[in-house]
Order: C-alpha cells, then structure tokens, then sequence
C-alpha cells in the first residue's frame, strides 16, 4: 500500500534531505539511512510506503503533524529493549521530527513499493 496523493516535494528524500540518504533504490524497495542529530528537527516530510525500520542508535523524540500538534513523544516511555532493534512501519503523513534526547537517533528503513 503506497500513499502516493502526499505532495512528491514532501518526499523524506526531497524535503527532509539533511536527515534521509537513499542507500538503494529500484523498483521494488527504497532503502533510506536516517540520521538526527540531538537538537535537530526535520524539515515537514512524508514516508509514502511501509517500512521495516531498523534502529541503529535511539533517543527521546517528539513527532508533529503539518499543523505542530504531537503526534508521539517518547520521553517516559520505555525505547527499544536492546539494539539493533526491527520494527514495522505504515505509510507516514506529513510530519517533522525533533530529537529531544541525549544520542543520535540512526536508523535504516526498507520501504517496500508497490503491492
């Protein structure tokens, strides 16, 4: 499943360039590295397919919609139990993200194309 009626300048790769590098890409799967450094906040993106989502490195985080309401904050929830971690991603709307804690959040996410 593909939400491809986003914006194709919201595109993580386009619009939140400083924080997503493509590592591969065909017309199967897109493999993107994401990197945030403590501090930082994206530019307002879009991640249009699912994903698995391999977490390199964790920190506290809080994700807002276009509009600036939060959509999750970590801080006081339990993060992964150990890493490298795996998890599932859906489709993500428009949305930046701010690392609010100590480390880099790095991660590797497979987005799957297609059906």
């Amino acid at each position: 499943m593909s939400f491809d009626f986003w914006p194709p300048e919201l595109d993580a790769v386009l619009a939140a360039r400083e924080h997503h590098r493509v590592l591969l890409e065909n017309e199967h799967v897109r493999v993107l590295e994401t990197r945030i450094r403590p501090g930082e906040t994206t530019a307002l993106h879009t991640h249009q397919h699912p994903a698995a989502t391999t977490i390199l490195s964790w920190a506290d985080m809080v994700r807002r919609d276009e509009h600036g309401a939060v959509l999750l904050d970590t801080r006081g929830a339990a993060g992964p139990d150990a890493l490298p971690a795996t998890t599932w991603t859906p489709p993500l709307g428009p949305h930046t993200l701010t690392n609010v804690g100590a480390e880099d959040i790095h991660v590797i996410v497979v987005e799957l194309k297609g059906r």
